[in-house]
């Protein structure tokens, strides 16, 4: 059955997004200067050279290859279910803040609602291998983020990232939801424990990935990844991050593109403070509580959250006051708190089996809140 016109259309940008060698800033060199994608298909090899390298040029002059003609029909087949939508430079839907980055991606693959892809978002990104109390500040602030408005933005990571979409999917209906940027393709859940999180993101916001169908998690889609979490927000809160961390390459991108950055400071003793403290010296903002954020970048509470009670404080507790907020082990915290040995290990149960602190792999204690 022949293509309709928009369908001709589309399957062009998509052979475009699948063309190899040829990535988003060269795809929009030759868009600038020839037209749509169709029209670049149109042209010869000696007027498309003068673009890009010849190999290039006579890649782009020659028929379809048959595999990629397979993948461009299987994207067109994705497309037609609900919920799905292929979204690129030219359409109307596609998000106005990545056309200010140095390369947008020339199409985007969404599963969930696209209109979660425009408006206020902050981006919440940090260690995989976070802290208890580092993914419960990612939930917390998240969650207040969500529910005064700001859409929150992250990888689907597990740590932080998977803290901060849950923490936004916490605010419930009423708040601004999370968008989930995959370095993946988009029907590929990575990691798979993750596959009922991603099912609840793009109830209420969406998956987005700019890679082909069928794409596996390989480490140099991650930072391309990145750009695009940085690209749809605001600004970028870093919850806990170590020196060398993927989350300080988002950070770099926003700040490079005129994001504000954001960073919780943390323990000096705590390797994922490192990068967040490195952050604050660079010239991040330091925060405290997720209102420092609002106020930096103008958001005011919604009627709704505002007439939402305060959480009480929880009473005061000799071992936690003990504890401190650094991870300590079992001797540290007898020769601070004056118990004998059984005693703390029965108070110690009981603050975990509360949620008011977390036992470490290496054995320590982590204190929560």
């Amino acid at each position: 059955m022949p293509l309709t016109q928009s369908s001709a259309e589309l399957s062009a940008w998509l052979r475009l997004s699948l063309e190899p060698n040829i990535g988003s800033a060269t795809a929009c060199t030759l868009l600038a200067a020839l037209g749509l994608p169709e029209q670049i298909y149109a042209q010869r090899a000696t007027a498309l050279s003068r673009h890009v390298p010849e190999a290039l040029a006579r890649q782009l002059a020659a028929p379809m290859p048959a595999d990629m003609a397979a993948q461009v029909e299987s994207a067109l087949e994705w497309v037609e279910a609900p919920g799905r939508h292929i979204l690129t430079l030219v359409d109307p839907t596609y998000p106005q803040s990545l056309l200010t980055i140095a390369d947008p991606p020339i199409l985007l693959y969404v599963a969930g609602d696209p209109a979660f892809l425009q408006g206020p978002s902050l981006a919440v990104v940090g260690a995989r291998n976070a802290t208890p109390g580092g993914q419960e500040n990612a939930r917390a602030f998240a969650r207040h983020l969500a529910a005064h408005g700001w859409r929150v933005v992250s990888g689907l990571a597990l740590g932080i990232d998977a803290a901060a979409h849950e923490g936004a999917l916490d605010a419930g209906p009423e708040g601004a939801g999370t968008v989930a940027v995959m370095g993946t393709g988009i029907d590929r859940i990575y990691p798979a424990r993750h596959r009922e999180l991603a099912h609840r993101i793009a109830g209420h916001g969406a998956l987005v990935s700019e890679l082909p169908l069928g794409t596996g998690a390989m480490p140099q889609h991650f930072p391309k990844r990145n750009r695009i979490v940085a690209g749809l927000a605001r600004g970028v809160l870093v919850v806990e991050a170590a020196k060398q961390s993927g989350s300080l390459i988002t950070a770099r991108l926003a700040g490079e593109s005129g994001r504000e950055v954001f960073a919780i400071p943390g323990s000096i003793h705590s390797p994922l403070s490192r990068g967040c403290h490195a952050l604050i010296r660079q010239g991040a903002k330091l925060v405290e509580t997720a209102r420092d954020i609002t106020d930096e970048l103008g958001g005011g509470p919604t009627p709704a959250a505002a007439a939402r009670p305060e959480a009480s404080a929880p009473p005061p507790h000799p071992v936690l006051d003990a504890l401190g907020f650094d991870p300590l082990h079992l001797d540290a915290i007898l020769a601070r708190c004056g118990l004998d040995t059984a005693a703390l290990q029965t108070q110690l149960v009981e603050l975990e089996l509360q949620g008011r602190i977390a036992r470490l792999d290496d054995g320590r204690y982590q204190r929560l809140n």
